[in-house]
């Protein structure tokens, strides 16, 4: 059965699979995308990942001091 999750966890337990499915020769084209918890649950995920807000782009670029 495949979830939709609007996010995915920080974390995963052991056993857990990341699944890239595609085709075509030469330049290959992801058609599908999904992880698979080790309970048989199929997450998916969307086939190109969606672009970030402005404001978490600003959060990943100050430096920690």
């Amino acid at each position: 059965m495949a979830t939709v999750m609007s996010r995915l966890p920080a974390k995963f337990p052991v056993g857990t699979k990341f699944v890239i499915e595609s085709h075509g020769s030469g330049q290959r084209r992801v058609f599908s995308r999904h992880i698979e918890m080790p309970d048989g649950t199929f997450v998916k995920l969307p086939s190109w990942p969606a672009k970030r807000s402005q404001i978490s782009s600003r959060r990943s670029r100050k430096v920690r001091q």
